[in-house]
């Protein structure tokens, strides 16, 4: 389905020349972005030998990323569509880079957690232009098609490649997994000259929806995180849920009376995007919630090295690159259902099952029932999504997307918040863990039940 305004067939076609650039710009900043999302998690042990912190201080090296780059992400698709999407990506890369370096050179935990927060603006910038650029570049549905497929593929591979090399990295220091992003960011920007640009319109901004959405999310961040270090009663925690309760109202308020919403509340109308975003948030909670705490089982309860511990990984993460492709194939064949309530199922099987593992299972065994968990995400996440840009209006699929995704990296930002806070929680890590996943799987097979009566949107 086409997103372009009513003007934009009138544009010539890019030359091949400027096609290409702008691909490679697009693929090399999703990749970078996404492999920061995996990377960081196999070296979280090296990081706490070194700078010291708690649990929580670790929890917050993924969060700080993740948060700031869902909290931004409609932001940064309006500033596109305002100064041009080359421009926007131009200076997500460059925020990016220079975090990176911040964060290599990071003298202590929270020094590293700041620059984390500062990458992930600069990934909330890249993200949705690196889009827009290859919708400048290219015009025809097929080419189009193609583009965006390499697009998600680049990005697939980064994040199959995360743990590994990550452990890999680590094994020498852990600060080079942040210094590999600077050729890469060199090499996009130097390549961003060639590309083609978007075009530019008057887009306003939601100020308050956007300082609000930040602050809701920083807060209650905050009070999952340190709450269990702090209890849940005292001060600083119950000023941090007050703030996010009050933030989270003038954010709707925004949104309901605001001339220029970030996201038209109608929009949840509609049974399926409801379903959707459900299942979207459930799902990259999981996910990374699981990647998150695994990687901290393998290494301190079972011992492994940082390489060993990124390799145990690799079957769940590369199928997950494998199988995008077929879920869409499946939807096609027999609906949008059955690869969403199936991938909803393996998931909750794949949770339950490493709950039910004992303690002394073989590694290799863990590594494998974490395969469904990752499987049934590549599974539901394609064919979901192709399903809530069928049932809104065409002009309003750009807004709809970005929700999306906004749900989605939220859910991941918190899923590592509430499986850090269990841990914290109980007498042992594995006894957190366990309960973490149990919680999960059993809301993922609530999301699988209201799943099963949708049905693709009619043309």
């Amino acid at each position: 389905m086409s997103t372009s305004s009513p003007a934009a067939p009138t544009r010539p076609a890019a030359p091949p020349a400027r096609r290409h650039a702008s691909l490679t710009v697009a693929m090399l900043g999703f990749a970078v972005v996404t492999l920061d999302t995996q990377v960081v998690n196999v070296a979280l042990p090296a990081v706490n030998t070194d700078l010291g912190g708690s649990l929580s201080g670790l929890q917050w090296v993924v969060t700080g990323y993740t948060l700031m780059f869902s909290a931004l992400l409609l932001f940064a698709g309006t500033l596109s569509d305002r100064i041009g999407a080359r421009r926007a990506y131009g200076w997500g890369m460059v925020i990016f880079v220079v975090a990176s370096v911040a964060c290599a050179a990071a003298p202590n935990l929270g020094w590293l957690v700041g620059a984390r927060v500062v990458q992930g603006v600069g990934a909330a910038l890249v993200t949705p232009t690196s889009l827009a650029l290859i919708r400048a570049a290219y015009r025809e549905g097929a080419a189009l098609a193609r583009a965006v497929a390499f697009w998600a593929m680049g990005g697939s591979i980064a994040a199959a490649a995360g743990p590994v090399l990550g452990g890999a990295l680590t094994q020498l220091d852990w600060r080079l997994i942040f210094l590999l992003n600077l050729p890469v960011g060199a090499v996009a920007v130097l390549a961003l000259r060639r590309a083609a640009d978007s075009p530019r319109t008057a887009v306003p901004f939601d100020w308050t929806g956007q300082v609000a959405a930040v602050l809701a999310l920083g807060a209650l961040t905050f009070a999952v995180i340190e709450g269990g270090d702090l209890g849940y009663g005292s001060a600083p925690i119950v000023t941090a849920f007050t703030v996010a309760f009050a933030a989270t109202v003038v954010f709707l308020t925004a949104q309901v009376r605001g001339r220029h919403p970030m996201v038209p509340l109608d929009l949840f109308k509609s049974r399926t995007v409801s379903v959707a975003l459900a299942v979207g948030f459930l799902a990259m909670a999981g996910f990374y919630g699981v990647v998150f705490l695994q990687s901290l089982y393998f290494q301190q309860v079972r011992g492994t090295s940082p390489l060993i511990t990124g390799l145990l990984f690799l079957p769940m993460t590369a199928l997950v690159a494998v199988l995008n492709p077929l879920a869409a194939r499946t939807a096609t064949r027999f609906g949008p259902a059955v690869p969403i309530v199936g991938g909803q199922l393996l998931m909750a099987a794949g949770l339950f099952g490493l709950a039910a593992l004992p303690t002394a299972a073989p590694t290799l065994l863990v590594a494998a029932v974490m395969v469904p968990v990752g499987v049934g995400g590549s599974f539901t996440v394609p064919p979901i999504t192709t399903l809530i840009l069928g049932s809104v209006p065409q002009e309003r699929a750009g807004t709809a997307s970005g929700v999306f995704n906004t749900f989605r990296q939220v859910g991941g930002s918190l899923g590592v918040a509430v499986y850090g806070a269990v841990v914290a929680s109980r007498a042992t890590f594995v006894a957190g863990l366990r309960l973490s996943v149990i919680a999960t799987a059993v809301l993922v097979l609530v999301t699988a039940a209201t799943s099963l009566t949708l049905r693709p949107a009619r043309s």
